[in-house]
């Protein structure tokens, strides 16, 4: 891209990501209600804390059907949502409560289903976003969008059906709708600290939680319940955690990388518990032009802990982190503003988006483009060899199993550089 195309890239989205801070009062849907219909499918913590947002959003919303694959999560979340303390009385599920493999068909079809909000484990993404738009559902998407590059060509594909159907399509990289974010990107597009020449971004941390294996869980229950800890279901940590970081820079680059050339490995997480992902990454993306980020990321106990992504310009830098932004150089500035919880606001602009009274909305490719860059500095780490992003692009890794039902599943081996061979 050459320097205004990326800079109007960076502004365009900057400015979409923002635009609904404040709307004016409920009007009626393009259907002819007044009521917005969520669908949640995927019913841990992260689609009830989704499901919770959505109601806060807008006072039309209602959560009108749930699915999971576990009956006790599906109840859980359930229990929970409907005696919400302010939001419980737009619970109105009733009977539409689902479990199992096929789940996620049966909220789609349920009546009242305008939106869907799409919280299962990533490898079950582009599967269900590709069924919900096929549903003509709107949908909010959690990150990362897939698993594999397969995946993340589902998703392009099924976003680019989605919009030529009308149909809004918001992800859970929820820095794209945080205002000191979208301030500090729109200074970078109008040039505060001059021309990007490269980045950094970092998701060091602690361990997360675990699910210990239950001697009556099937090999297939366990690795689901225990998600995380599996290339297969999470994608690693580089994939399921720090596409994050990635997508901020790829938004200030304007686009994905050409190549990576990353390392990694597992040092401290080694128990059969932590599945077969790595507890730590670090990689070189190539922008091209001589541009270039580093990227790091760690899940290791007793590490220091730094979550933000570094901007550096020829006429000075953006220090950026969640409720803070900061540019020095030609153009100083520090974000003062009021914080607005993105969580909340990434379901304020979809709902708008719905309603037409933002400008349309569909991060459906832009979500996959990140969650892609990642994956391509997986590979790169698991096989010690350079990948370039035509290679990731057309890439034959395909996660997905064929076939699941509760049953055996061996799990893959931890991979080697330079044995594990690169697909």
């Amino acid at each position: 891209m050459g320097e205004f195309t990326r800079r109007d890239f960076v502004r365009t989205t900057a400015v979409a990501g923002f635009a609904a801070a404040a709307l004016p009062g409920l009007g009626a849907f393009a259907a002819g209600r007044d009521r917005l219909g969520v669908g949640v499918i995927g019913c841990g913590g992260r689609g009830s804390g989704a499901a919770i947002n959505a109601l806060e959003a807008n006072e039309s919303t209602e959560i009108v059907a749930m699915g999971d694959l576990f009956p006790d999560r599906l109840d859980h979340s359930f229990n929970g949502l409907s005696q919400h303390e302010f939001f419980g009385d737009r619970v109105k599920v009733g009977e539409r409560r689902f479990s199992g493999f096929d789940a996620v068909d049966r909220v789609l079809a349920a009546d009242g289903v305008d939106m869907v909000i799409l919280a299962t484990p990533p490898a079950f993404r582009p599967q269900h976003f590709d069924a919900a738009i096929r549903a003509g559902k709107h949908v909010f998407m959690e990150k990362p969008a897939a698993v594999c590059p397969a995946g993340c060509r589902l998703v392009i594909d099924a976003a680019a059906r989605a919009e030529a159907a009308n149909l809004s399509v918001v992800a859970g990289t929820q820095r794209r709708h945080e205002i000191s974010y979208v301030e500090a990107m729109n200074r970078i597009a109008d040039g505060a600290i001059g021309d990007i020449i490269s980045a950094r971004c970092f998701w060091n941390q602690g361990g997360l939680w675990v699910h210990e294996r239950n001697p009556s869980y099937s090999d297939v229950e366990w690795q689901l319940r225990n998600w995380l800890y599996f290339c297969w279901t999470s994608g690693d940590h580089i994939c399921e955690q720090h596409v994050h970081n990635i997508d901020i820079v790829n938004w200030a680059m304007g686009g994905p990388p050409r190549e990576a050339y990353a390392m990694g490995g597992r040092q401290t997480r080694t128990a059969e518990k932590y599945g077969n992902v790595f507890d730590h990454f670090a990689s070189e993306l190539d922008y091209g032009d001589g541009r270039h980020a580093l990227s790091f990321c760690r899940q290791q106990d007793g590490t220091e802990a730094r979550v933000q992504e570094d901007i550096t310009g020829t006429a000075g830098t953006a220090s950026l982190r969640p409720r803070h932004a900061t540019l020095t150089g030609a153009t100083p500035w520090k974000f003062s503003g009021k914080y607005v919880n993105p969580y909340l606001q990434e379901h304020i602009d979809l709902i708008a988006s719905i309603r037409g009274e933002r400008t349309y909305l569909n991060e459906g490719k832009q979500v996959a483009e990140s969650t892609l860059t990642a994956i391509m500095a997986r590979m790169s780490a698991y096989s010690g060899k350079r990948v370039t992003w035509e290679q990731a692009m057309s890439s034959k890794l395909d996660l997905m199993k064929p076939s699941l039902e509760f049953g055996d599943l061996a799990i893959e081996p931890v991979p080697t550089p330079g044995e594990t061979p690169l697909i």
